[in-house]
């Protein structure tokens, strides 16, 4: 993939997107002071050169934050254990996935709307045969959560 830099107006564009994927086109290029359609030309540039990967909706009751918790995974065969990623790559409340080093491989956070949902998932990826352990740890509060900059 043929990657150009981004100039300041793509980077204020993915930051507008950042905070609400939904704008339009027409709201973001009054935003960035631009046209409607030189604006759909960057996005769709950006979208085709990786810079704008997806959209994400995080599901929730209205007025109540998601659920997050981290699952510390130890797979039997942590070079062979392509099975249990596939599977986490399957489920949508899973955000991030790592390998780590340890004790546990796979660092897994998952944002849920409910804690229901969460002991569902856990005992989903609990029971897959390539897992021979997980260490669950709630989110309590978040006291920084900051978006990525795809341009750093």
């Amino acid at each position: 993939m043929d990657r150009v830099s981004l100039d300041h107006i793509d980077q204020r564009i993915l930051a507008e997107l950042t905070k609400n994927a939904r704008i339009s086109h027409a709201e973001l290029a009054s935003k960035v002071l631009l046209s409607r359609n030189a604006v759909r030309q960057r996005v769709d540039r950006m979208e085709r050169q990786g810079y704008i990967q997806g959209y994400t909706v995080v599901a929730g009751t209205s007025g109540q934050s998601p659920v997050s918790a981290f699952l510390m995974v130890y797979r039997k065969d942590r070079v062979r254990g392509s099975d249990v990623v596939t599977v986490l790559r399957s489920i949508p409340e899973v955000v991030l996935c790592d390998v780590v080093s340890g004790d546990f491989d796979l660092l897994v956070r998952l944002e849920a709307r409910s804690l229901e949902r969460v002991q569902e998932i856990w005992e989903q990826i609990a029971a897959l045969p390539g897992v021979t352990d997980t260490v669950t740890a709630m989110t309590l509060s978040s006291l920084i959560r900051r978006e990525v900059d795809p341009t750093s």
